[in-house]
């Protein structure tokens, strides 16, 4: 049977919840500062800074995040219009006194799909034994054009480094490329790196 070839990440896609709990959709909208001259495509992690707004999470080994972002709406500053995006754009013009919307997947229990890389964009697979293990990011810049991040998970880093921000829960059997070698995984934001379990805050 053919499975369909995975040609490049897409940064982490929210699946479902720890034990099999159906991921409903449930998000929090959080604020991003005006002006903010970042992008963050669907799929990025992001993080709460101290001004209580969100930017990029852009560590590798070491990042902390609130969620996953998953799109932005805001009022544009030339026509006034409200807009609903896959991304938010860098250093984004809004409407005088309006605010910049971006829709996070923030529960800690929620797992994603993502696709594993040897290097930048260069799709790599594992085998079954690297699940349970913590893994480090690559951090791809998104398309502006699918409004993606192309994040991934960096093949070859899996350890028991309590630090990595990532946790491999499973392995994706539908797009194996080999009897054990799988290039998606389940995974899931490691609990002593997430924001809302760390006891000292921001």
């Amino acid at each position: 049977m053919a499975y369909p070839t995975v040609s490049a990440p897409y940064g982490l896609k929210p699946v479902n919840l720890i034990g099999g709990q159906v991921f409903a959709g449930a998000t929090r909208q959080m604020e991003i500062a005006s002006g903010y001259a970042t992008s963050i495509f669907y799929g990025d992690l992001v993080k709460r800074i101290t001004s209580g707004t969100i930017e990029l999470d852009n560590g590798t080994t070491t990042a902390t995040p609130c969620g996953v972002f998953l799109g932005v709406s805001f009022t544009n500053g030339s026509t006034g219009q409200v807009q609903f995006q896959q991304f938010y754009p860098a250093s984004q013009a809004i409407k005088s006194g309006s605010k910049i919307f971006a829709v996070v997947a923030d529960d800690p229990d929620t797992l994603f799909q993502v696709v594993s890389c040897s290097a930048t964009t260069t799709v790599a697979g594992m085998g079954i034994a690297a699940i349970g293990s913590n893994i480090a990011l690559i951090q791809n810049a998104g398309s502006t054009v699918s409004g993606n991040s192309q994040v991934a998970i960096d093949e070859g880093t899996q350890t028991t480094t309590n630090t990595l921000p990532i946790r491999i829960i499973d392995v994706v059997r539908e797009t194996a490329t080999g009897a054990d070698t799988f290039v998606e995984f389940i995974v899931k934001i490691n609990a002593t790196m997430h924001q809302y379990n760390n006891s000292t805050g921001i």
